[in-house]
């Protein structure tokens, strides 16, 4: 009878994304298990390899993001709850050495045709997300709700992006305030 599992995957993949953040793409599976606390044979036993360990991690990532997504737009007011939505994009994300190192894994995933087909899916669930957030509100001098949900996950990628390369003041702090510029002005303010 096999043993029953004491190390849950969330705790294999926390660890990696931890890694990540601390190393970028050359991080190995003895990081990860260094950081989880387990022997790399856990890791490589559950994932298989670097690759299928990205792979989960990007999964959890689509689904955890969408979750986190609905649930922060879940308020009375829809503009709030749009807004609140996007802002849960890059929560948590304060340091600008992780965010550069997570942006390199991102140049090394486009790499892999797996992994760039879960990025693409990723990529596809937050836009539908952000699209059916955006035909709930009222926004008059926005574009077609197609376009608006377009410019505002580009908003959020390119900013990330930028600060990730050129950090000045706190992500959260620069995706508030573009993310409410856009907003106030197809509110009409």
């Amino acid at each position: 009878m096999p043993r029953p599992r004491t190390i849950t995957d969330e705790r294999l993949l926390a660890a990696t994304a931890q890694v990540i953040g601390r190393r970028g793409p050359g991080f190995t599976l003895a990081d990860v298990a260094a950081a989880a606390e387990v022997s790399v044979g856990t890791v490589a036993q559950r994932f298989g390899s670097k690759s299928g360990l990205l792979q989960a991690l990007t999964r959890r990532t689509s689904a955890e993001q969408v979750a986190r997504m609905r649930a922060a737009a879940d308020v009375p007011d829809p503009v709030e709850g749009l807004r609140a939505a996007l802002l849960t994009w890059f929560e948590g994300m304060s340091d600008p050495n992780e965010a550069q190192n997570h942006l390199a894994q991102l140049g090394v995933d486009l790499i892999d045709p797996e992994l760039r087909a879960l990025l693409a899916d990723l990529y596809e669930a937050t836009g539908r997300t952000v699209l059916e957030l955006t035909r709930r509100v009222d926004l008059p001098r926005a574009p077609s709700p197609e376009r608006a949900a377009r410019v505002l996950t580009g908003l959020l990628y390119g900013v990330s992006m930028d600060w990730s390369v050129r950090p000045r003041g706190a992500l959260a702090d620069r995706l508030r305030e573009d993310v409410d510029a856009v907003l106030d002005a197809w509110k009409g303010r």
